[in-house]
């Protein structure tokens, strides 16, 4: 099942599935409509829940999130999204941090970036929050400027 909600970096779906958030995207949907779906629902409790604390996320009100996550990726995949989600709120890390927190080494930034690229819960799973080494804000499945608004918001201050 899935809902819309409007924010500041546009509309997003949030898609749940069997008592979890499956899925946030950033409406178009370019490269998630592969995802399943189901019906859509304005009223199930737990896209409720998940837009009331993306609503206080936005707000600046609410700097992590406490809802049932099922992301759906490979073994390794999922390695890089459990890191992700130990990057505080207003802070970031490098690809290349991701990687030697995970033991890997040569091409583990390169991995560490795919991997990151498809994120299918951004924002809750704070992709965004992943920069190149040398600080600069590099690509983003939801755009740059999705990316800058989102570190914006946490930080305070647009970058």
């Amino acid at each position: 099942m899935w809902t819309l909600i409007d924010s500041p970096v546009g509309q997003l779906r949030l898609v749940a599935h069997d008592g979890a958030i499956t899925a946030i995207d950033f409406m178009p949907a370019l490269y998630a409509e592969g995802r399943p779906r189901g019906e859509r629902d304005d009223s199930d409790p737990l896209l409720l829940e998940c837009a009331r604390q993306l609503a206080e996320y936005f707000a600046g009100d609410r700097t992590t999130f406490d809802l049932p996550l099922a992301p759906s990726g490979t073994a390794f995949q999922t390695r890089v999204w459990e890191q992700l989600q130990k990057i505080e709120y207003g802070t970031t890390c490098s690809y290349g941090q991701i990687a030697g927190r995970l033991d890997l080494t040569g091409h583990g930034a390169r991995a560490v970036g795919l991997a990151n690229g498809r994120n299918p819960i951004p924002i809750v799973i704070p992709c965004h929050r992943v920069v190149g080494a040398n600080g600069s804000l590099t690509g983003y499945a939801g755009g740059l400027d999705r990316k800058t608004t989102l570190l914006g918001l946490e930080s305070g201050a647009l970058f």
